[in-house]
């Protein structure tokens, strides 16, 4: 900002002496939000939130144990109740744009912002979560996504044969599942690229009964009504070098947060022409997506969608 003008008793006076320049602080470029000292928020509320959050899924977990054992189809139902519950503890508001697809097996492709995206899209979409292999390590979420039946990958290089096989697996069984494609989860206003490779799942499939994929956003647009900027949404999106627990504790201090999920259009491989010109389209969609989410225009205008041939470009 320019200097304000000096008037004349200023002038007059002496000049005082500035105290010496601090070099800029860039941590907030790894880690904006300091453990412990969120700007806002309650503790009472987030150690309330925590306290039922714990004993909800302690008491639940076994139950969830017996429908896997079984081989129920509760086994998929269950954790659809069991998110929706823990999205009210936790304050969190989706609002849906688009129709889910009911097609079995669907592959759902979504973007990635924080371990909450979780809850968000398992309070919706009755399959299992795609996950790399260290999250099967993680105390109690670990636990978490071994009884919601999560398929655990190994993500490093040359192994993308094996996934397509371990994805092909459960998709034959007719079990709807959730992949992430950037491999990361992002800060919240970008999408990152998609790695074709996850969706080699989709070659394999047969020609009379093509693979089933749609494209999903999630975006976080408010915290408490108010629209969420891009100093806020640190508070919500869990990347880089941020710690679980700090993060999760500043967010069940929060309010109300208010999330916006948009079902694109399905595709399926013969409709988009490759499997690069598939995953070209699903990340035109789901970035196109959270930008209508994060400007307020999802819900407004909620058809806008590339056409899935116009993406592929045939």
């Amino acid at each position: 900002m320019p200097a304000p003008k000096a008037d004349a008793a200023m002038l007059a006076g002496p000049v005082p002496r500035l105290p010496p320049a601090r070099p800029a602080d860039l941590s907030y470029a790894e880690d904006p939000i300091e453990p412990g000292i969120a700007p806002f928020g309650s503790d009472t509320l987030g150690a309330r939130r925590l306290t039922l959050y714990l004993l909800l899924t302690v008491v639940l977990m076994p139950v969830q144990a017996l429908f896997v054992a079984l081989g129920s189809r509760m086994a998929e139902r269950f954790p659809v109740a069991y998110h929706r519950i823990c999205c009210r503890l936790m304050g969190i508001d989706i609002a849906t744009v688009g129709t889910m697809s009911r097609h079995r097996p669907t592959l759902f492709v979504s973007n990635h912002t924080s371990y909450i995206d979780i809850t968000v899209l398992g309070a919706l979409i009755p399959g299992s979560f795609v996950a790399k292999s260290e999250v099967a390590q993680w105390p109690l979420y670990g636990w978490l996504a071994k009884l919601q039946r999560t398929v655990f990958v190994d993500r490093k290089r040359n192994t993308s044969h094996l996934q397509r096989d371990q994805l092909g697996r459960r998709l034959a069984a007719g079990d709807n599942l959730v992949l992430f494609p950037e491999g990361t989860s992002n800060d919240g206003n970008r999408v990152l690229p998609f790695r074709s490779a996850l969706l080699s799942v989709a070659e394999a499939s047969s020609p009379d009964a093509p693979l089933v994929i749609q494209p999903v956003s999630v975006a976080y647009v408010a915290l408490n009504g108010i629209p969420m900027g891009h100093g806020l949404r640190p508070l919500v999106a869990w990347y880089g070098d941020m710690t679980l627990g700090p993060h999760l504790w500043q967010f069940s201090r929060l309010g109300k947060v208010t999330v916006v999920v948009e079902f694109h259009p399905p595709v399926d491989l013969k409709d988009a022409g490759s499997r690069k010109d598939l995953t070209r389209y699903c990340l035109t969609s789901v970035a196109d997506g959270v930008e209508r989410a994060l400007t307020g225009r999802a819900l407004s205008h909620p058809n806008e969608a590339p056409d899935p041939a116009a993406a592929g470009g045939h």
